[in-house]
């Protein structure tokens, strides 16, 4: 079947999504008394992936992940917060602001999606988050009327790596799966589930470290165009 349609993810995909936790860490660190290190920077990571964990599965809400996030973190640096739930989400809301003041799209992000435009492609959005998050990065980083429609965890109900969800976006979006190439920077998010759902998939591997086996990888967005003529 041909191609119609593109589905891309939005973190570590459009948005550079670590670059800016980055930046915001090591303006957010000092303002709690601690030191940013790289060390920190992978704690702060291992727990965020753990809570949202449980909230993918249903298990906890999206605010409650911010506020283990941030209990684990300080108990972890030996600065407990025993308060109640809402100095969590006031010392949470420090990080926060600066992350969003860090937001911004992969260079390769605007003109990929103008290429696919110029192709013929349709593009659209599916992301694991929440809709008011997720349209405001977009809108942020220039990209909300460019990238197509927004199809997100919280709106679908459904949470990658379950297939259902690119099922789900693809009837909504009105496009066969067989015709859609989802891509994104997750191999176990974005490709594999994809897979088993009925559409194609492109690895986004920026870093190289992706699975040396996988046949539909691009290092960047500016590759995607060539590597959908592999399909």
């Amino acid at each position: 079947m041909k191609l119609r349609g593109v589905l891309l993810d939005l973190d570590g995909t459009l948005l550079d999504h670590e670059a800016a936790v980055t930046t915001a860490l090591r303006r957010w660190l000092p303002s709690i008394g601690v030191a940013p290190s790289p060390k920190l920077r992978a704690l702060w990571s291992a727990v965020q992936e753990r809570h949202l964990t449980d909230w993918r599965a249903g298990r906890i809400t999206f605010q409650q992940q911010r506020r283990h996030r941030v209990r684990d973190f300080l108990a972890a640096i030996d600065r407990p917060c025993d308060g109640p739930d809402e100095e969590l989400d006031t010392i949470f809301s420090g990080f926060l602001r600066l992350y969003e003041l860090s937001w911004a799209p992969y260079d390769d992000a605007r003109p990929a999606l103008r290429a696919l435009r110029r192709a013929g492609l349709r593009t659209a959005v599916l992301t694991n988050g929440i809709e008011e998050q997720q349209t405001a990065k977009l809108a942020t980083i220039g990209l909300r009327d460019l990238a197509g429609p927004v199809y997100t965890a919280e709106t679908l109900g459904l949470f990658k790596p379950d297939p259902a969800v690119f099922a789900e976006a693809c009837r909504r979006w009105g496009l066969p799966p067989a015709s859609v190439v989802s891509v994104g920077d997750r191999h176990d998010l974005d490709v594999l589930p994809a897979r088993s759902a009925g559409l194609h998939a492109v690895h986004l591997d920026r870093d190289g470290t992706g699975p040396s086996g996988e046949p539909h990888r691009v290092m960047s967005l500016a590759g995607l165009p060539a590597a959908l003529l592999a399909h």
